[in-house]
């Protein structure tokens, strides 16, 4: 009687992989605490403990737009593809 969407199982593509590195990038580089656990060198009198930390904030800001962009370019291509 009612029909059922099919379920098609998640597709792993290069896109998606650049999707998922771009999101995980910042993770990875703030839990390394021993990669910026120091002073120097200092940038404007500003330690590198924090400029650094507030330079992955710019940094993770553009690879979540990036992932962002990509993802609704796989969505479109997604859809473009369903009817073909």
């Amino acid at each position: 009687m009612s029909e059922t969407p099919e379920v098609k199982p998640p597709v792993v593509t290069p896109v998606r992989v650049v999707i998922a590195l771009c999101l995980i990038a910042p993770f990875v580089a703030m839990l390394w605490v021993g990669s910026y656990a120091k002073v120097d060198p200092t940038f404007i009198g500003i330690p590198f403990f924090y400029w650094y930390q507030m330079l992955w904030v710019l940094i993770s800001t553009a690879l979540t737009m990036t992932a962002y962009q990509l993802w609704q370019r796989d969505q479109r291509a997604r859809k473009g593809g369903e009817g073909q």
